[in-house]
């Protein structure tokens, strides 16, 4: 039977990270910052993926599945709500947080496919 690999991704808040299921298994994970050397690292963790794929001996193109740890259009509804509440207050904050949800955020799944070169299932975990 074909092994099934699926990575796990964590990203752009703090702390990224990445882990390699193997058949239901994590068979290895990785915080970026081990790699980059920044603490607390938020950026994509591609040098954590290519760990992952290193240790396995196996290519992105052998992985089924890449899932990342929230559904992006859910928090992005949470965050409309929590400023809805509290308008006019937090203005300056919602234009900061509206101008990188636009530019990136509510676009991962293109984004994800695009930094890892996959071309397989994107799944999101309800954080």
């Amino acid at each position: 039977m074909k092994s099934i690999y699926i990575i796990g991704i964590s990203a752009f808040y703090h702390d990224s990270a990445a882990c390699l299921l193997k058949n239901g298994e994590i068979i290895f994970a990785a915080k970026e910052e081990r790699f980059s050397r920044i603490k607390h690292d938020s950026n994509f963790p591609i040098n954590a993926v290519n760990a992952c794929l290193k240790y396995a001996s196996i290519t992105i193109d052998e992985v089924q599945y890449v899932s990342y740890y929230e559904k992006p259009i859910l928090k992005f509804d949470r965050i409309l709500m929590n400023y809805f509440n509290v308008v006019p207050r937090g203005f300056f904050s919602f234009k900061k947080a509206m101008n990188s949800w636009l530019k990136s955020k509510l676009w991962t799944t293109s984004m994800l496919k695009k930094e890892l070169g996959f071309n397989g299932e994107i799944l999101f975990a309800k954080h």
